[in-house]
């Protein structure tokens, strides 16, 4: 076949760690592994298909045979970067290295920016802690009816958001509101990731987000290799939130997704469209859902739900085409906290042009994804990865 791919997938498991990487003991994740202990757990995951592809050639998963032929190339990769995040992950798999991580704030954010937010914006703050979306509606939802205050908390990702009711705070006002917080949260000092508006509608005791919600993140801080493909006219198709963790940079069509079967759906749709360059998928269930709010059963399920769409992926693969199947971190819902896991994460290259997988070597950043796509599209590649083009071809 040609060495060039006309199409590359490239789907992320959002938060599917396969063990703890080296260095877990910086980040008190010693003896994390969200795919074993999840497998584990629930007496033995049923994914066939990522058997097929030769998950558990990478490492054994209870449940998943290791199958004497793997279609798929396969390894685990190492995170260079020292956050253990989704932008940092997601950045750093195309081409980028970030030295300094994102501030979280389980103790909620400090009074100082609190208290400029409620200068600026003329409203008063309620709540200011780590708490589910949905929980803290029931339990401030009412409040903020009947006095206007906005509602903010984070998780332990590195978010602000703020909640409003939209027959309270208009969404214009809503939106503007996280534009002054975005703002006020750029400088070094909270280094926050993402400002993130989180509209909703009800009454007390029925309280509902709506699709109004927009994200406010920092851009890259450095060009990508997505920038690099549309500078030169290739297509990049952003599915589900990756055009809000990158906050547009590089991308030249975007299709918002609303749980992790719409994504498959939306990824399978587009398989019919005609296009050259990278499709790049986000599934965030695994992580937002599941991880953590650590529920080890429901991430069980939503693995094995994945697992039988994947098979309607495969088939609709061209000659030309590459199919990429990675992760951003860890979330392991058997550990402790809430928060990621400093994980190795899965990596399984799959095209129709393989005539037997085999084991690539232990790659030492994400970004060795963003140099073979680079290195695919004849494209610049930032400084940091090494391609592996060169060995899933035959």
């Amino acid at each position: 076949m040609d060495k060039q791919f006309k199409r590359i997938f490239l789907v992320v498991l959002d938060s599917v760690g396969i063990g703890e990487a080296p260095d877990a003991a910086d980040f008190d994740d010693i003896g994390a592994d969200t795919l074993g202990h999840i497998a584990d757990y629930v007496g033995g995951l049923k994914m066939p298909t990522m058997a097929k592809l030769g998950l558990s050639h990478i490492k054994q998963i209870s449940g998943i045979d290791k199958v004497d032929a793997p279609l798929a190339y396969f390894t685990k990769m190492e995170e260079a970067s020292v956050g253990k995040d989704t932008m940092t992950g997601h950045w750093e798999l195309m081409g980028l290295h970030i030295d300094q991580p994102f501030q979280t704030f389980p103790n909620g954010f400090p009074d100082e920016l609190i208290n400029e937010i409620i200068e600026k914006t003329g409203r008063g703050v309620i709540g200011n802690k780590p708490a589910s979306g949905t929980e803290i509606l029931d339990e401030l939802g009412d409040k903020h009816i009947e006095t206007g205050d906005l509602i903010i908390y984070t998780s332990a990702d590195s978010v602000l958001q703020i909640a409003a009711h939209e027959d309270v705070v208009p969404i214009e006002e809503l939106y503007h509101i996280c534009e002054i917080a975005r703002k006020l949260t750029l400088n070094e000092k909270y280094m926050v990731g993402r400002v993130i508006a989180r509209p909703f509608v009800g009454e007390p005791g029925n309280f509902n987000r709506t699709a109004n919600r927009h994200d406010y993140a920092l851009k890259p801080f450095g060009r990508t290799v997505m920038n690099e493909l549309k500078d030169a006219d290739y297509d990049v198709i952003a599915l589900g939130k990756i055009t809000d963790i990158f906050d547009g940079e590089g991308i030249t069509e975007t299709v918002r997704t609303v749980d992790n079967d719409d994504g498959m759906e939306k990824l399978i749709q587009s398989m019919d469209q005609e296009f050259t360059g990278l499709n790049f998928l986000n599934l965030v269930d695994f992580d937002a859902k599941y991880g953590h709010r650590r529920d080890p059963k429901g991430y069980a399920e939503a693995l094995e739900a994945f697992d039988q769409q994947l098979p309607q992926v495969i088939e609709k693969l061209r000659r030309d085409d590459l199919l990429i199947i990675t992760a951003d971190h860890g979330n392991d819902p058997t550990h402790h906290g809430t928060d990621h896991t400093r994980e190795y994460v899965p990596l399984l290259a799959y095209h129709k042009g393989i005539n037997a997988g085999r084991e690539l070597p232990i790659r030492k950043t994400f970004a060795d994804i963003g140099a073979t796509i680079a290195d695919n599209f004849k494209v610049t590649n930032p400084a940091h990865g090494d391609s592996f083009l060169e060995d899933i071809i035959e």
